[in-house]
């Protein structure tokens, strides 16, 4: 049975985490600003990247460090993104080094992440400074709790989960930390998130997993539109909880699965509610599809929409802006077999019934989409397929956020 837990990412045995100042954050200097994640013993380990064609320096040190799939720490600092930066790549590695003396292993065995404003060199003296007193401040306790914060930017709530499963007689643990507000959308977005689990598994089906999962998880999710040049996801596992060792597809593949999507389908929808300036998480359901891609296309539209963003800010239950994002989606539909509905916690209301606009009660409507979650419930009639997507609506916060992010 699957059961959510506490922890994070120091739920699984073997993990420790911290996360301290250094002075990455020069304005704040309260703000914890580098994290640290780090097993007892050597990880199976796999990572996805964002699609952007400018990558932040750290994605091209991680390829290089993951290529024989394993790990066993990962540093993460917030406050500058070390993308576009001079001599990215060789402070990212001046990083892992720092890491990897303080640990007491190879710097290959460290992948390292970052998060912030782009374009600036990354002052990771202080990060080398530093390094010795965050591994002494990486613990079971409150570390998960510590790194969260961490990694956190523009976020308002940190985003740490952790879940327990049986696999193969044994139980199992694994958790998560994550950050992410503003440019996020479909295929990832400004989200870093780092994983853990005591399962044992090869490095060849952890990654299998995590291409699953991404798919299903945050690679559903949109805030802003704006695809970033940082997104990581990493999952590193070291076997602790004594399974059998999963090598291949099959029921123990499967329970590892299901119990990494759940974890990442909440970390996800954790992100969406936390976007920059976000009132609203919407969620997006299309029944009805001709296939499941077809519904992700469309779901993924609309949650995309600044327009259907813009009236649930508003509690305007303005379909047409729904019917308009599926339009333009570029999948082949029949507006006419279109039903639409609005739902919360205060009820239902159905605004489009086979393409055209009905008759409702707007009083109803109003309190219906002044809720906090929100669900946009399309039917295509084109088949018996279906998908969910998330994101959250467009605020006046959000301009005032992004216009002054750098300065």
């Amino acid at each position: 049975m699957l059961n959510f837990i506490t922890g994070g990412v120091c739920a699984a045995q073997g993990f420790r985490a911290g996360g301290i100042h250094v002075g990455v954050k020069t304005h704040a200097a309260w703000k914890k600003d580098v994290a640290l994640i780090v097993s007892d013993e050597d990880c199976a380990c796999a990572a996805v990247y964002t699609k952007n064609a400018v990558k932040a320096a750290h994605i091209h040190v991680d390829k290089r460090h993951l290529a024989d799939g394993k790990a066993r720490a990962a540093v993460i600092n917030s406050g500058n993104a070390n993308a576009c930066a001079p001599m990215g790549e060789e402070n990212a590695e001046r990083v892992c080094a720092a890491a990897g003396k303080a640990l007491g292993c190879r710097p290959e065995d460290v992948v390292v992440a970052a998060t912030g404003v782009i374009g600036q060199t990354l002052n990771v003296a202080v990060i080398e400074q530093g390094m010795p007193e965050l591994c002494a401040a990486a613990h079971t306790a409150a570390g998960s709790d510590a790194a969260a914060h961490a990694i956190m930017t523009t976020d308002t709530v940190k985003k740490e989960l952790a879940v327990e499963t049986v696999i193969g007689g044994k139980t199992v643990r694994m958790g998560g930390i994550a950050k992410g507000s503003g440019m996020i959308h479909p295929n990832m977005g400004t989200m870093l998130c780092f994983l853990t689990t005591d399962c044992a598994i090869s490095s060849e089906m952890i990654k299998s997993a995590l291409l699953e999962t991404v798919q299903v998880s945050f690679n559903r999710i949109s805030v802003d539109g704006d695809t970033s040049t940082n997104d990581t996801c990493c999952v590193l596992a070291n076997g602790l909880a004594g399974n059998p060792v999963i090598t291949e597809k099959g029921p123990d593949y499967d329970a590892f699965v299901e119990a990494l999507r759940a974890l990442c389908v909440e970390l996800a929808k954790k992100m969406a509610s936390d976007g920059e300036g976000a009132t609203h998480l919407i969620t997006c359901t299309v029944t009805g599809a001709g296939s499941e891609q077809s519904a992700e296309t469309v779901a993924k539209s609309v949650i995309g929409s600044a327009l259907t963003k813009a009236a649930i800010f508003g509690a305007d239950a303005n379909w047409g802006r729904v019917l308009c994002a599926m339009g333009y989606s570029g999948e082949d539909f029949n507006p006419d077999k279109v039903d639409v509905a609005f739902q919360s916690q205060a009820g239902s209301v159905q605004v489009c019934a086979k393409g055209r606009g009905l008759d409702f009660d707007e009083d109803l409507a109003k309190r219906v989409l002044t809720e906090h979650d929100v669900t946009i419930a399309i039917t295509m009639g084109e088949g018996d397929s279906s998908c969910t997507c998330w994101g959250c609506d467009l605020t006046y916060e959000y301009v005032k956020i992004n216009g002054d992010y750098r300065t």
